[in-house]
């Protein structure tokens, strides 16, 4: 893998080389597993050019994520499978330079290759949405609240439990920001619109502090209908509820909302390091399966709309 001074870095370089050479006469793996191994570096090495990085002491988890996220994203891109192969190799590669002491940690010690078969999230269209939080009408202290809730679900892409687990103190005063807690106790600001906001007031002033007084006192954002903190199970059953109101006419669950945040965002031109930064995604490749889901929207579209998108037969184009 000898490259010039313009390219990897000489230290890139010879690291590795010295992991294939490694993995080739101590390990003794057969030389068609070396020769997949160089492949799949070279790969990797390629990508750290094009990002400017000439010594492994300038990678983080998030650059091996980055390059994952790559993998998906390219114009060629890789299976799940591919992808967890190229992932097996460079972990192997972070090991071999932590346990020889020419990296401080191995950053892939946490990462995790995509799940195999990954079926892409299903999203509502924009409209179809706009049904769903349509449905729930009244000044009733429950409507009232199943209004915020929803509005907030789809305002800012938070997990089901994240929902619940919110508190009054995690809305930050009169910026439209509000407080997660997400996995591994993990906290991030996310934005909020004005649809949330003016649902999130209605809430605050004219139904949960009747909701409040008929429980002990929590400071929950949402309560039930007896004062205490709602249940998962409860903003699934509202959820339900709501769908079936409007008579869109396709399942809706709590992950719709947030799969139909991620997608509308990236179709309305959102980046995805952003869109990764509000989902609490600890990876961008896990963030990266979205922009699948609208690259066959596009393609559906292309396909339907364009006069020489199909073949004379009528079929797809090949």
């Amino acid at each position: 893998m000898a490259r010039g001074k313009g390219d990897v870095g000489q230290l890139l370089d010879r690291a590795i080389r010295n992991f294939l050479r490694y993995v080739s006469f101590e390990r003794g793996l057969s030389h068609n597993t070396v020769e997949a191994y160089r492949r799949d570096l070279e790969v990797y090495a390629l990508w750290c050019t094009e990002h400017s990085i000439t010594d492994f002491g300038q990678i983080t988890e998030r650059e091996v994520s980055d390059f994952l996220g790559h993998l998906v994203t390219r114009q060629d891109p890789l299976s799940a499978s591919s992808i967890a192969r190229v992932l097996s190799t460079v972990r192997g590669l972070h090991r071999y330079l932590h346990a020889e002491g020419l990296a401080e940690e191995d950053v892939t010690l946490e990462l995790s290759p995509p799940k195999r078969g990954r079926k892409l999230p299903k999203a509502i269209s924009i409209d179809q949405m706009a049904s769903v939080l349509g449905a729930i009408t009244g000044d009733e202290p429950i409507a009232l609240r199943d209004k915020a809730l929803l509005e907030l679900l789809y305002a800012t892409g938070a997990r089901v439990s994240e929902i619940t687990g919110l508190t009054v103190d995690d809305l930050a005063g009169e910026d439209n920001l509000i407080r997660v807690t997400g996995k591994g106790n993990k906290q991030r600001i996310v934005p909020y619109g004005s649809f949330a906001h003016d649902a999130l007031s209605a809430y605050l002033v004219r139904s949960r502090p009747v909701l409040a007084a008929r429980g002990r006192g929590t400071p929950s954002l949402f309560l039930g209908s007896r004062g205490a903190p709602l249940s998962r199970q409860s903003v699934w059953l509202i959820i339900q509820d709501a769908a079936e109101k409007s008579q869109i006419g396709v399942p809706v669950s709590p992950h719709t909302f947030r799969h139909s945040f991620a997608t509308h965002l990236l179709q309305g031109g959102a980046d995805v390091r952003s869109v990764q930064e509000l989902l609490g995604h600890s990876s961008v490749a896990t963030t990266q399966i979205y922009t699948l889901v609208t690259v066959d929207t596009l393609r559906d579209m292309y396909v339907t709309a364009h006069p020489r998108a199909r073949s004379a037969g009528g079929g797809k184009p090949h």
